[in-house]
């Protein structure tokens, strides 16, 4: 066999190659399929801008060295943990304004131009009744969003839109009732404005709500029975009928909506023993803050969020009035 020539090797060579290429073009892996684009996107930055603007408020009357900083610093905390559950799936949320940074003016409303009578109208907080107004603004940002939210961030609205205005009662705020507040709207129209037939996951959203509502009313009834004739029995009493309204309201939207309510148990364990004025109150609390979760699952429904939310407002104003702790998601607190 003659030698091979050079031109040969070349040639011989050069398919190789060709062969080494085209076989790692093959192995190639196919490029990742972009992510989903976030439907909340716009609303989380927004929520993010207000709860930057509320820090930034809470930072410049810290400041000033009030004598309340501890519990300014706690309710910040709080904020924090609003920014963290509205940032959700963002890749990376601008960093929140720090003490020592530049003060913005509180939130204003969604899609209000700088400089626009609605953007003006908040000046920076200065004193605690200042935070209080900001934070009843803010508030209010979350419940404008939360008809376009997704399920999942109409929970996180809801819950941080009880939160602050939990806050802004704290602070004094005297539009923030200091009491039981009583149900939002009346049962008639609520019931009348309930859709003909209810989705399967809204029903069963609400009928835990309205077992939760139930165990309430008999709850409110050991709770009354323990407390000395004065404003806590009234506010026990208030808070009873308010209750047993909001019980009525669930039946009557369930019953339009093609459902059978679910009936009240025969009786209720509570959770410890109930056996003066001081444990009759911190099952008040108790009561008010097992609500908050049924009322946050609610509040992923596409029918009934606004009403959700409002009661879970109301449950966790309840809650501190009645001396609970509230955690800074309101109803997600096992979750977060």
């Amino acid at each position: 066999m003659p030698a091979p020539t050079r031109r040969t090797l070349l040639a011989l060579g050069a398919l190789g190659g060709l062969q080494l290429l085209c076989g790692c073009t093959g192995d190639r892996p196919a490029p990742p399929k972009p992510a989903a684009a976030d439907p909340d996107r716009p609303l989380r930055l927004r929520q993010l801008a207000a709860t930057d603007a509320l820090l930034a408020d809470y930072d410049a009357v810290l400041a000033t060295g009030p004598a309340d900083a501890d519990r300014l610093a706690d309710l910040r905390e709080d904020l924090t943990r609003h920014r963290e559950a509205l940032a959700g799936p963002l890749p990376s949320a601008p960093a929140s304004p720090s003490p020592s940074g530049p003060v913005s003016s509180a939130a204003s409303p969604a899609g209000s131009p700088a400089g626009s009578p609605a953007a003006s109208a908040s000046a920076t907080a200065r004193t605690s009744a200042d935070l209080a107004a900001a934070e009843q603004r803010t508030a209010a940002l979350r419940l404008a969003d939360l008809a376009a939210a997704s399920p999942e961030l109409a929970r996180t609205l809801a819950s941080v839109a009880a939160s602050d205005a939990a806050h802004a009662a704290a602070l004094g705020d005297p539009a923030a009732p200091a009491a039981a507040p009583a149900p939002s709207g009346s049962p008639a129209a609520s019931a009348s404005a309930s859709p003909v037939a209810l989705p399967a996951a809204d029903a069963a959203a609400l009928q835990a709500a309205l077992a939760a509502e139930h165990a309430a009313v008999y709850g409110y009834g050991v709770v009354g029975a323990f407390l000395p004739a004065g404003p806590q029995r009234e506010d026990a009493r208030t808070t009873y009928g308010a209750h047993q309204a909001r019980r009525d309201t669930w039946q009557r939207v369930l019953t339009a909506g093609g459902a059978s309510p679910t009936a009240a148990a025969p009786g209720y364990r509570l959770p410890f023993q109930v056996k003066d004025a001081a444990t009759a109150a911190r099952l008040a609390a108790y009561l008010e803050t097992q609500l908050t979760a049924a009322y946050a699952d609610l509040a992923a429904t596409a029918a009934l969020r606004e009403r959700a939310a409002a009661a879970l407002r109301e449950c966790a104003l309840r809650a501190a009035h009645w001396g609970a702790d509230l955690p800074a998601l309101p109803g997600l607190a096992e979750a977060a």
